[in-house]
């Protein structure tokens, strides 16, 4: 069996068209409700234009048929105990893979929408050496940790939608509030949208990933 059917998750790794110039970031993209392994890839190729690596995984637990990344007990309330599982479950499979696909894991970025934006969040407040910064499409508070981790360092950009239905504002304010206590460098941009995303989700994640993480 080849390592990369070794590593738990179905998923696809894409190398930087630049591995050989030495460009070392790599795209962790974590998909939404009823999404895969291939749901973000174009928005990852359009947010980071110098082509880093990409590696997106498919989410284990299964809603109605539908691929999550943790289970949740209803809209908004999540099963905590299963949510910290997989979130040390996939901190670990980016270590592996990282060794596998010979990336750079302290370079490591986060791509998340929904519920894989609010698992990424979960990664930052429990495993927070896996990932240098994230990109949190429609996020919220995962958990209330028993205490704040030290985020110093890390660069993340929040994109919630004025008009979502399903995370209200004062939600994603939470996680502001929360990553901000962290000591992480934390934007938040407000888009006149719904759950959704639009081109202005993109393109300021793409501004801000460039001037974020300069090659």
């Amino acid at each position: 069996m080849k390592e990369k059917d070794q590593l738990g998750f179905i998923h696809r790794f894409i190398p930087s068209v630049h591995h050989t110039q030495g460009r070392s970031m790599t795209l962790l993209l974590l998909h939404g409700t009823g999404g895969n392994e291939n749901d973000l890839i174009q928005i990852a190729r359009m947010i980071e234009t110098a082509g880093a690596s990409i590696l997106s995984p498919r989410g284990k637990i299964l809603e109605n048929g539908m691929p999550r990344f943790f289970r949740r007990l209803s809209e908004g309330v999540f099963d905590i105990e299963d949510l910290k599982f997989r979130t040390y479950e996939l901190a670990d499979f980016l270590q592996n893979a990282s060794k596998v696909y010979k990336f750079d894991p302290e370079q490591t970025i986060a791509v998340g929408y929904s519920n894989g934006a609010n698992i990424a969040a979960s990664m930052l407040l429990l495993r927070p050496e896996a990932l240098a910064g994230a990109v949190l499409f429609r996020a919220m508070v995962p958990f209330e940790p028993e205490s704040v981790p030290n985020l110093s360092g890390k660069q993340i950009f929040m994109s919630a939608g004025l008009h979502d239905p399903i995370i209200p504002s004062r939600r994603t304010k939470d996680l502001l509030y929360l990553l901000r206590k962290t000591g992480s460098n934390v934007s938040l941009k407000w888009q006149n949208s719904g759950h959704q995303l639009t081109q202005s989700d993109v393109s300021e994640a793409r501004e801000w990933l460039s001037a974020s993480f300069t090659a």
